[in-house]
């Protein structure tokens, strides 16, 4: 097992190597000069959508809470078929009329005179909110890790995040994607493969589900979690809310603005659905039929460590059931599943810093090659950053992913959907989005989810968008020459 995951180590390298060097400037450090195919995007895309957060927060969730996880799923899948068939290809004509690099590229650019503005907010929020979400994917890696080869949880986040930062500082954009690609295959092989034996051994066995099922109660076995009237409609909500977030998530959008023309974003788009169903029904089943296994004593050594750690569900099921060399090829699964996320979250938050930041700031501005060192220094400071926040970690992997995803998808949701499908939108309704969406999150989350049981996700993505209309009706655009 061991072997084949410094195998899948190797491979990484080899790609690190072999693409390095096609970053040539700061434009394809950044966004790849848009020269990569669409499919490879597509596939980027949802290795980097799908991270810690699917292998062990999703799994670990449907485990611990049963069959009313599907509503996350339903709300995750929707959110992505609705950026891929509605927004992605007006993303990319933005992204080539105004030249943008980054999201916030294209909601400063928009509005002429308001570059600093903008820019300096939106790199602060993306970097802000970026940092617990790096962090919660080097933490899932320490996690897999321990459980797997027993490493302790601090020299696993080194392991996972020093790979992570060493290829994305090298390669940039063009080698994150190309190394994600890789990763988005061993996932969907992982999320394919576990389940199937997951059935043969409960078949086989003749391990009786419904049973186990009915046992664990309405908490368990009700897409409710047992809950009618109101609570229900909360908890449904809940779930769905994940779909907001997908519309403002920079680290999925940059792959739609590099891709080169409508014939690619066509191809792109049934790769990445077809594979996120399948993605998504795989992680289910894996957090149920873990569960259902557990409660028929198959694996009772391990029922501590989960009663204390669900998302440690996926590692126990592959020590337990797969051989060796099968099990090496899904730990690769689940630890890409971290990799490729951490690594297009630190090329984000680099690139926000050196595009809309530095960009926007720097009186004397660096160009070619300086500017190239200047975004792989950026890119090696925060994933650093990242790795030390990684090491103090209390939350869970679901938890820290929540939280950004609502800040970042809150915040840059409504404003990217008005500028893309409305005319009327003003810098003023940008910048309200910005700031509200971020401040809706934080405080919601501090201080009123728990008592009101509505989800920060939903709350701040609906006041950030009430806001950026409201303000862009009272304060509207002057100059209409930015239309």
């Amino acid at each position: 097992m061991l072997i084949v995951f410094i195998l899948y180590l190797l491979i990484l390298v080899g790609i690190t190597i072999y693409t390095a060097n096609k970053s040539r400037n700061s434009s394809e450090y950044v966004l790849g000069g848009r020269k990569i195919p669409g499919i490879a995007l597509a596939l980027s895309e949802r290795s980097t959508g799908e991270s810690a957060w699917l292998i062990l927060g999703l799994t670990g969730e449907a485990f611990a809470i049963g069959l009313q996880s599907v509503w996350v799923a339903v709300g995750c899948v929707t959110g992505i078929v609705f950026i891929w068939t509605v927004m992605s290809n007006r993303l990319r004509l933005e992204a080539e009329r105004t030249g943008a690099l980054t999201v916030s590229g294209i909601l400063y650019k928009r509005f002429p005179g308001a570059e600093k503005t903008i820019g300096l907010l939106s790199a602060s929020i993306v970097v802000f909110f970026f940092l617990f979400y790096v962090e919660a994917q080097f933490y899932g890696s320490g996690k897999v890790l321990e459980q797997t080869f027993g490493i302790p949880g601090f020299w696993g986040v080194i392991i996972g995040s020093l790979i992570v930062v060493f290829y994305t500082m090298l390669g940039g954009f063009i080698t994150v994607v190309y190394t994600d690609v890789l990763q988005a295959i061993l996932m969907i092989i992982t999320l394919i493969v576990l389940p199937v034996i997951l059935i043969y051994i409960v078949a086989s066995d003749n391990v009786n589900v419904s049973r186990a099922l009915i046992e664990a109660g309405n908490n368990y076995n009700s897409i409710t979690g047992g809950k009618t009237g109101i609570p229900a409609l909360l908890l449904i909500l809940s779930g769905l809310s994940w779909m907001f977030g997908y519309t403002g998530q920079p680290q999925l959008l940059t792959r739609m603005m590099a891709i080169k023309d409508k014939k690619d974003i066509r191809n792109a788009k049934g790769v990445a659905i077809v594979w996120t169903i399948i993605a998504y029904a795989g992680a289910l089943m894996i957090g149920i039929f873990g569960f259902v296994l557990m409660k028929n004593h198959y694996f009772d050594s391990a029922a501590t460590a989960l009663s204390a750690d669900a998302e440690k569900i996926l590692p126990v099921l592959i020590n337990t059931f797969v051989g060796p060399v099968i099990a090496g090829l899904l730990l690769s699964g689940a630890i890409s599943a971290m990799m490729s996320t951490a690594s297009s979250e630190i090329i984000v938050s680099s690139s926000s810093i050196t595009e809309d930041m530095y960009g926007n700031l720097a009186l004397r501005k660096k160009s070619g090659k300086k500017l190239l060192t200047l975004n792989r220094l950026v890119t090696l400071g925060v994933g650093l950053l990242a790795f030390v926040l990684a090491l103090t970690v209390k939350d869970s992997v679901y938890g820290l992913v929540s939280y950004a995803w609502s800040g970042i998808g809150s915040s840059f949701g409504p404003a990217l959907l008005l500028i893309l499908f409305w005319k009327r939108i003003s810098r003023a309704g940008v910048i309200a989005s910005l700031i509200s969406g971020t401040a809706g999150t934080i405080v919601w989350k501090l201080c009123l989810s728990n008592p009101a049981g509505i989800s920060e996700r939903l709350t701040s993505f609906v006041f950030a968008l009430l806001m950026a209309a409201l303000f862009s009706y009272i304060f509207p655009e002057k100059n209409k020459n930015h239309i």
